[in-house]
């Protein structure tokens, strides 16, 4: 049983769920892509699960979160088909618990970090995706491996035995000026398609572009754009109970 949402407030989500869905579209055709190539990943982080229930309802399936306790929590009271994307930082003491719940994890950034995911994932019969994270615009405040690290990673990606690698993420600076994200973006592209040259395999995956800049991020090719304040609102000040 979903749990029951709120009706102004779901209203509220699932209009400006469509909306934002009708901004990929027309983000998707002037750069001259299939807006298919795209899929919205919601940004539920903070937000109580009766908001993803509503959006659930409303046909979306795939769900992003930061933190683990808060994707467990989440992924117990909802419904099994729902794809939960791991976006945020992940911590070596954490990673069976996300390997047991998330579809794709975001933020694979060290070769440690992989090594113990393709491992426990291994023991627990799990083959999850990820993406490894790149620091483009080497902020230390972020994390990701640096665009020099990417190449010994992703070859240790390639050949790891219980996880699909699937491509590359990277996060722009908040309030970044156009021209700054047009170079994060571009690069993170050049990156992924020099990779594919490298190992001989596809990277479909493009995860980069949220709320305030996901528009130029698809003039770039993203396929993932992770959205939360434009579906959701505002974030809460502190997370609510499930």
């Amino acid at each position: 049983m979903l749990p029951e949402s709120d009706c102004p407030m779901s209203e509220f989500i699932i209009q400006q769920y469509e909306e934002v869905l009708q901004q990929i579209r027309d983000a998707a055709q002037m750069a001259g892509r299939d807006p298919v190539s795209i899929r919205l990943l919601a940004v539920s982080k903070t937000f109580p699960a009766t908001d993803i229930a509503a959006l659930y309802q409303h046909g979306c399936r795939a769900f992003g979160e930061n933190r683990v306790p808060e994707l467990e929590a989440k992924a117990a009271v909802l419904p099994p088909d729902i794809e939960w994307h791991l976006i945020g930082q992940l911590q070596s003491n954490k990673v069976r618990r996300a390997v047991k719940t998330a579809a794709v994890i975001h933020s694979v950034d060290s070769p440690e970090l992989l090594e113990r995911i393709d491992r426990i994932a291994g023991e627990e019969q799990r083959h999850p995706a990820i993406l490894l994270e790149v620091n483009i615009s080497g902020e230390v405040a972020k994390s990701g491996c640096t665009p020099e690290e990417l190449p010994r990673l992703a070859a240790l990606a390639a050949t790891a035995q219980n996880v699909n690698f699937r491509g590359l993420m990277t996060m722009a600076p908040f309030e970044a000026a156009e021209p700054e994200l047009d170079r994060i973006f571009e690069r993170l592209r050049t990156l992924r398609d020099e990779l594919e040259q490298q190992l001989n395999r596809p990277l479909p995956e493009l995860s980069m572009g949220m709320s305030g800049d996901y528009r130029i991020a698809i003039r770039h090719g993203a396929t993932i754009v992770r959205i939360g304040t434009a579906i959701f609102g505002r974030r809460p000040l502190q997370t609510p109970a499930v």
